[in-house]
């Protein structure tokens, strides 16, 4: 996240520990999804297609401005293991 965000100064000031918890689990989710597309050699313009999501939707959760869903998380999850599949 940039310095200047939003959601970080006031994360600075209120400090809730529940939202900054959840805040890092969403980095840390969007740090393994662009992980893994670079270890499989995709795009996140790849994975918009695969899921049928706008590209931007994909750069906004894989720069961790955007809340991933479970529901999002599992399909991105079931995504990349077909394309584990198809390459093997």
């Amino acid at each position: 996240m940039e310095e200047n965000d939003f959601v970080s100064i006031w994360l600075e000031e209120s400090g809730n520990p529940a939202i900054e918890e959840l805040t890092q689990l969403n980095l840390d989710v969007a740090t393994k999804t662009t992980k893994a597309l670079a270890e499989k050699g995709l795009s996140a313009n790849d994975l918009a297609v695969s899921l049928d999501i706008n590209p931007d939707e994909i750069k906004r959760w894989l720069m961790g401005r955007h809340t991933f869903s479970i529901k999002i998380i599992k399909e991105i999850s079931d995504t990349l293991a077909d394309y584990s599949m198809k390459s093997v």
